[in-house]
């Protein structure tokens, strides 16, 4: 009798470890969303040696284990559709299942990204509509590391009435935009944190090579301990343990944090396009769309164009971002509200970033985002401007059609607010206060009266075309 003990013992002990063998990061589970269309990795450990076979939705695929024990396959592309169970075998099965396969967007940032939709404008309309079981979100647990980690914690949740509550606002809302246009699953990882900054997302490795950013990792060379904001703790917990998790693209909603100061502000305009960089070369999957979204409204409103404002000079970094290939920005500057740092109209942030994805990531027929200056000429006492996202054309919002938000300067460099009118796809500015302008701005405040759109609804980007004062 003892010795049955003895051998069930043992066979329940090889059981166990065969088990414990065969990991899978926990974003592999029940109801996922594969992206579609391209190779999907799956990965995760199992003992040494050992074969593992991966198969869904009729397909395939082994491999051996590396002496290490992990793993590593490519599911071939596959189309929108499901549910599907994806079975991983190796000494033991793991079944996740309800899978679909759709389109995929990892959602990143602050609080604002972070902000749920039990907080957003319409909160009880918007939960009793989320009817949308197509529609999954991951979200990814808080986590600052001082190393990058293979795992976080986290679970898919599909969208409905009762769960969209605890879904981000911004990620639901442009998830949901998708959903609708392209008729096919969506899958949003949620991978936020409120308060943090910029540096906190990006890998050590690339921000110790960029000299600009000394004064932002020298502060924490004497502080050993984990930190939501020190540099690179937050792609250690919440960003490495995703990849190479296959996505069509990311959006971003971050930068509060970074506009503390004229100085971080400017700097902010290397350290995105340092991040986007970072991102896309982990992911391996070349320039994935990356899009975000440009600081709103916020603060008092003054009247005098002259002030220096932190929030302008981070939308500026912001626009100016917008060189990188494969990139958009949802202008929110008439979303804002004053005296909260948490605007609860997510609904338009979503929206507008969604068509930029629509614009750039699926080569939709539509405008992608606000109207962006794109040059500027001098004609005698008058600035004519150009601009790209114009669509059908340039309006100007208001009872009294008047466009507002123009300040012109001088030789002297003083800034005087100045009348503008719209002519076709460009803007003409003047004032007879600066009877020889040699620099013009638009927006350029913490929280500015200003109404140029296209006519697709979308507000004009601030903008200043001289480089007077911080950054000269």
């Amino acid at each position: 009798m003892n010795r049955v003990i003895c051998v069930a013992l043992a066979l329940f002990a090889s059981v166990s470890t065969a088990t414990a063998d065969l990991t899978l990061p926990t974003i592999f589970g029940d109801h996922m969303v594969l992206q579609r269309q391209r190779p999907v990795p799956v990965w995760g450990t199992a003992s040494p040696g050992e074969t593992v076979q991966v198969s869904i939705a009729g397909q395939q695929q082994t491999v051996r284990a590396d002496k290490d024990g992990r793993w590593m396959v490519k599911l071939a592309a596959m189309k929108a559709g499901g549910p599907h169970d994806l079975m991983v075998k190796a000494g033991t099965t793991q079944t996740m299942k309800d899978v679909l396969v759709g389109e995929v967007w990892l959602a990143s940032g602050q609080s604002n990204m972070a902000m749920q939709v039990r907080r957003c404008r319409d909160a009880e309309k918007e939960q009793a509509g989320a009817k949308f079981p197509a529609i999954r979100m991951f979200t990814v647990a808080r986590n600052a590391q001082l190393e990058p980690q293979d795992a976080c914690k986290g679970t898919w949740q599909v969208c409905s009435p009762k769960t969209v509550g605890g879904f981000s606002g911004t990620a639901y809302f442009f998830g949901r935009r998708l959903h609708r246009d392209l008729d096919v699953p969506v899958g949003l990882v949620n991978s936020s944190w409120g308060g943090t900054a910029i540096e906190a997302w990006t890998s050590l490795d690339v921000q110790q090579k960029d000299s600009r950013l000394a004064p932002v990792l020298a502060p924490w060379k004497t502080n050993k301990k984990t930190n939501k904001n020190r540099p690179a703790n937050l792609f250690n917990g919440m960003i490495q343990p995703l990849v190479p998790y296959a996505i069509r693209g990311a959006i971003w909603y971050q930068g509060e944090r970074n506009s503390r100061s004229v100085a971080s502000s400017l700097l902010y305009r290397h350290q995105l396009p340092l991040l986007v960089r970072d991102w896309r070369k982990r992911w391996g999957q070349g320039d994935f769309p990356f899009l975000w979204v440009q600081l709103p409204n916020f603060k008092a409103r003054t009247s005098d164009p002259n002030l220096l404002s932190t929030w302008a000079l981070a939308r500026e970094s912001m626009l100016l971002s917008l060189t990188l290939p494969a990139s958009g920005m949802a202008v929110t500057i008439d979303v804002g509200e004053a005296r909260d740092i948490h605007p609860k109209n997510k609904q338009d942030v979503g929206d507008r970033l969604a068509r930029a994805g629509l614009a750039i990531a699926y080569q939709k027929d539509v405008v992608a985002m606000g109207p962006l200056m794109r040059s500027v000429t001098i004609e005698d006492s008058r600035v004519r401007l150009q601009y790209d996202h114009v669509g059908a054309g340039l309006v100007a919002r208001g009872n009294d059609q008047a466009v507002r938000g123009f300040a012109l300067a001088g030789p002297d460099r003083k800034f005087h607010v100045a009348r503008a009118r719209i002519e076709g796809d460009s803007v003409v500015v003047w004032s007879k206060t600066v009877p020889d302008p040699i620099a013009v701005r638009y927006a350029f405040s913490d929280n500015p009266d200003c109404n140029l759109y296209n006519e697709a609804g979308f507000p004009a980007s601030p903008f200043r075309s001289d480089r007077w004062g911080a950054d000269e």
